[in-house]
């Protein structure tokens, strides 16, 4: 039987938005739709938070998920990369339950606006893919080819020149924009790899109106109203 494990991680000391991973989103704390997401998706055996906060623990607990260590401080700073709290969580929880991991799932609490089936979708891509990892990605919403600059010698000139100019949108070489929302990876990937990109990858294309990861009050808000029409028919309680 696999042991598809699911990680969130939800460090307390969030600058651009304080308290943002428990901060009230129609009803109860952000992290636990996450939580919620997780839990309902059959193939995720245990549903574990990494977390350096005892409140957000306690959340955590209350909506359903493991809380089996605490993060260490130099890895909870906004400093620490993902990887290395990956690669921590991954050690410790196959050290607590004595039991190796077969899929390592990560679900960012700050992409509420994901699916139960987006989860499905992309373990079930990263199965038949073969690859080390599948992670989120969405078509990006400006073109390095086309209408994205940077300074150069004092003049603003295209990101990325072709040799032909692209005079529309629909010539240039489509991009894409990484969505902090889900990622699968293999554990032995995580183990020895030096980072996401490291080894072979693919996107798990999501539609822009999920992409949205809440990193300040903008981007909060934006989520709420987006939360607010796509559960308006639902039994929610909105406070």
């Amino acid at each position: 039987m696999e042991n598809i494990v699911c990680v969130i991680s939800a460090r307390g000391g969030s600058k651009g938005l304080p308290n943002k991973n428990i901060r009230n989103l129609l009803g109860k704390p952000m992290i636990a739709w996450s939580i919620e997401q997780a839990l309902s998706c059959s193939y995720i055996k245990k549903v574990i938070v990494s977390t350096d906060s005892e409140e957000i623990a306690s959340q955590a607990i209350k909506y359903g998920a493991e809380v089996p260590f605490f993060r260490p401080k130099e890895l909870s700073s906004n400093h620490a990369s993902k990887w290395i709290v990956w690669k921590h969580a991954l050690e410790n929880i196959e050290k607590i339950y004595q039991e190796e991991v077969s899929i390592y799932v990560d679900l960012d609490c700050t992409s509420p606006l994901r699916d139960v089936e987006d989860i499905y979708r992309a373990i079930d891509q990263y199965k038949s893919s073969k690859v080390d990892a599948v992670f989120t990605i969405c078509e990006a919403r400006k073109n390095p080819y086309f209408n994205m600059v940077e300074k150069l010698n004092g003049n603003l000139v295209i990101s990325k020149k072709l040799d032909k100019e692209i005079i529309r949108r629909q010539d240039a070489p489509k991009v894409f924009e990484t969505v902090a929302s889900i990622y699968v990876l293999s554990p032995d990937y995580l183990r020895i790899g030096n980072g996401l990109l490291s080894g072979n990858t693919e996107g798990y294309l999501i539609d822009q109106a999920k992409s949205i990861d809440v990193d300040d009050k903008f981007d909060f808000e934006m989520v709420e109203f987006l939360m607010k029409r796509k559960y308006k028919n639902r039994k929610i309680f909105f406070e």
